[in-house]
Parts: C-alpha cells; structure tokens; sequence
C-alpha cells in the first residue's frame, strides 16, 4: 500500500491511497468469474459467457462493489501507518482502477487540531446572592388569581385593561388584505401584550359590536417578511368584553390552585421554593457560560469546518422543531433559514472549539465516565421521555448511538471539576481561591504544572 498527503488548509488533508497489482487483480477478476459463472446471455450457455462480454458489461457494478469493499478494508490501515487522526469520516471524492491492474483512491479528512491547554483551573466565578421577596410571592399569587379568576360577560359597558375580549383581525397593504395577517376567534387579554401595545390600547374604551382601525409603520428590520418596510392598516371587530371575577385570597384559594396545598402558606412556601431552584438552575447556567467564555478566551485555534457545518445544521434542526412544536412555519416566523444558519456560523464554531477544549482537559486529568455515570445518564433521559432505564437502554442499542450521550455526560463532569477548581466570590466580595490552590501558595509551589 503507498500512502501520499497533501495538506488542504490547517487542518484539511488529502489522503491519496494505491493498493498494489498483485492484492487487487485477483480479487477483480475473482469478482467478473463470479458473475460469469451464474449470468445467462443471450448466444451463451450457462457459465460459458467470453469474460470480455462480462467484462464490458458488467464492469461499472462490479468496479463500483468492490472499489467499496477495498475501501472499506484499507482506510483505517492508512491511517494508522501515516499516524493521522481524522475527527470526520473520510470523504472519498475520487477513485480508479488502473491500467496495471492497481487501485487508487482519494480522501479528503480533517484532522484533530493540536493546541496547547492554557491555565483552565482557578477561573474566578460569582456566586450570587439569592433572595426571594414578598413581593415575588405576592405577584405570582395575583398571577394565579387572575388565571383561575371566572370570566362573566361585561354587558355594554366599554373595554378596560385586564377585560379579556374576543376579536377578529385583518391587515391590508396599500388596501388589499394580507391573508398570512388574520385571525378569527382571538381571545386576548388587554394589556397583557399578546398584540402590539398600540393596537390593544385601541380596543380599551370600545364596546362590544365595535371596530378599531389603526395603522402601523414596521421598519426595513422587522423579521416578519410579510411586514418588514410595510405600512399595514389593521382592523379589528370586538366581539365579547368577559371581565375577571378575582377569588379572595385565602386558604380556599391555595387548595383550588392544587389539591396538594391545604393553606395558603403552603402555596407561598412553595412559589418560594420553585422561585429559588429556578434561580439557582439561572446562576448554574451563568457558571457554565462564564467558565466556557474564560476557556474560549484563553484558547484560539482552527477547528474542522465539517463539525461546524453539522453543528449548523443541528442549531437550524432546532430551530425548525421548536417553531413546528408552535405549530408555526419558519415564513409565517419571519425566519429566513439561510441566513439563520449564516447568522449561527460564529456560536457553532464557540460550540466545537468548546467541545475540543473540554476533551483536552478531561484526557490531561484523565476524567473519564464510569458506568454510574452512565445509570445517571440514563435515569435522566427516563425521567425527560417518561421511561423507564430498561426502555432507555434497549433504546441505546449501539455504541454509535450512545455517543452523545456519553459526549455529553463527560463534558459535564469536565465543568463539574473546573468548577470545583474555580475561584469563587460571592457578589461584592473580594476572591477566595479553592483550598488546593491555597495549600499550594502558601507551600510556595505552582497551583498547576506545565500543560
């Protein structure tokens, strides 16, 4: 086998790969004696085909089937020979079979890039002061109020804030009604911001049976095709005014808000109690962002463009699920997919440079994931998709399907250990470093060794 490279870029190569005469003509010739032994032709008995008529006829078929299997067989040994370390599959862009009876095949790979770790440990992180307020609690309590507040209708009286109406809606451009711009049926609650604010500060002080017009000006900038740079005219008939019957706040009140409450402090314990895990989830997402923005910081180097092309495509994939979960089109959106992905270009190339410093880091500390992290990781999944682990794991059927997964698990405890190793502060305070990173200074020894 004879292996030549020709570097594309920094981290591009093109691997050039001949097999020789004697490991290829035969198995060429094995595979036409194959077909010849069971074709039937026209002129010719069974088994008694010329190879010549075999081999005009059937050779794109068999050249196509076997350059495959010696691809298949002989990639990952030239590889290894030249001591390469692709991170995507190869892509063979052109192969042959020659006159002497050799085959040659091209592809195009990129390799993992080579980059010196920066200083990862010690990474200052604010660690926030979280308090809950009553005034909080008392805002999500009147939110509770309102949603499970009776509806009456208004009678002839005119639209207040808060009033929820029923409406129908129309847009016009330059007079002509823009179909993507209607509604029929519309139950919105005024003030709540559902619509633009103007067009619901038209319908307060309208009565039932009445209708509002009202022009709005969108800039060139408006996402939504079927405004952006439009003059649209909209109107809109009021059908129903409902205004809110508003329960007294007591401990009835927490029982009908669930069956799990009996008082109303039990409500308020646990408004406090889901407030501060949501913030605690808002400050664990800071950590990790800020820990992320320091390695990228510290860390500049090219990255495979394939990988930041298939994370393109996984951030236009979401995009794509999360409008369709809307029941929304990405026109009706105003998402223009292409320049979405353009836009995502930048955040796909942080996102794998991210995944490269992260990996670094964890064979540099030699963290890897055990199978306990693996049964956390399937629990996890259980819980999202409502499985059990049994169901998960049959769902993981192979290695290549579990990937992600395990990517995922590892790049978790990766910035689990960064940040036990940070130095924390809380909000106003001078910097405190970790115990180890003490102990360290105050022996008069680097924190951390050479990378």
């Amino acid at each position: 086998m004879q292996v030549s490279i020709q570097p594309t870029g920094v981290l591009g190569r093109n691997i050039t790969i001949t097999l020789p005469t004697a490991e290829v003509a035969p198995r060429l010739k094995d595979e036409y004696e194959k077909i010849r032994q069971s074709a039937r032709m026209a002129g010719f008995r069974k088994g008694k085909v010329p190879m010549d008529v075999i081999e005009k006829t059937y050779k794109p078929q068999v050249e196509a089937d076997l350059a495959e299997k010696l691809i298949q067989e002989s990639y990952f040994d030239a590889i290894g020979k030249e001591d390469i370390d692709p991170v995507t599959h190869p892509e063979v862009t052109d192969f042959k079979f020659n006159a002497d009876g050799s085959f040659t095949y091209d592809a195009t790979v990129e390799i993992r890039p080579v980059f010196t770790l920066a200083e990862y440990k010690g990474i200052e992180l604010e660690t926030p002061v979280i308090t809950i307020s009553d005034e909080e609690v008392a805002a999500e309590i009147e939110r509770l109020r309102r949603e499970l507040a009776a509806l009456r209708d208004a009678g002839d009286r005119p639209a207040v804030e808060g009033d929820v109406v029923l409406i129908d809606f129309q847009g016009y451009f330059k007079g002509n009604p823009i179909k993507q711009i209607k509604n029929s049926d519309f139950s919105l609650e005024l003030g709540s911001g559902k619509l633009e604010p103007e067009l619901e500060q038209k319908l307060v002080g309208l009565k039932k049976g009445e209708e509002a017009r009202h022009e709005i000006n969108y800039p060139e900038s408006n996402p939504n095709p079927f405004l952006n740079g439009k003059t649209i005219e909209f109107r809109i008939n009021l059908k129903e005014v409902k205004e809110r019957l508003l329960p007294e706040i007591d401990d009835e009140f927490a029982k009908d808000v669930s069956n799990t409450f009996n008082t109303l402090d039990d409500l308020k314990f646990s408004i406090r109690e889901r407030r501060m895990q949501e913030r605690l989830n808002q400050s664990e997402s800071a950590v990790i962002d800020k820990m992320m923005e320091t390695l990228l910081e510290r860390h500049d180097f090219e990255v495979p463009k394939r990988l930041v092309d298939f994370e393109v495509r996984q951030m236009v994939k979401e995009a794509e699920e999360r409008l369709k979960r809307l029941n929304v089109t990405p026109e009706a959106a105003g998402l223009d997919l292409k320049k979405f992905a353009e836009n995502s270009q930048p955040m796909a190339v942080k996102r794998v440079r991210g995944d490269f410093i992260l990996k670094k880091i964890a064979e540099v500390e030699e963290i890897k994931v055990d199978d306990a992290d693996m049964e956390r990781g399937f629990k996890r999944v259980g819980d999202q998709y409502r499985m059990s682990v049994k169901e998960v794991k049959e769902f993981f059927k192979s290695r290549d399907d579990l990937l992600p997964l395990m990517n995922e698990l590892l790049n978790e405890k990766v910035l689990n250990f960064l940040k036990e190793a940070a130095v924390k502060k809380t909000a106003g305070t001078a910097s405190e470093p970790p115990v180890e990173a003490a102990a360290a200074t105050s022996a008069e020894k680097p924190a951390e060794d050479e990378q």
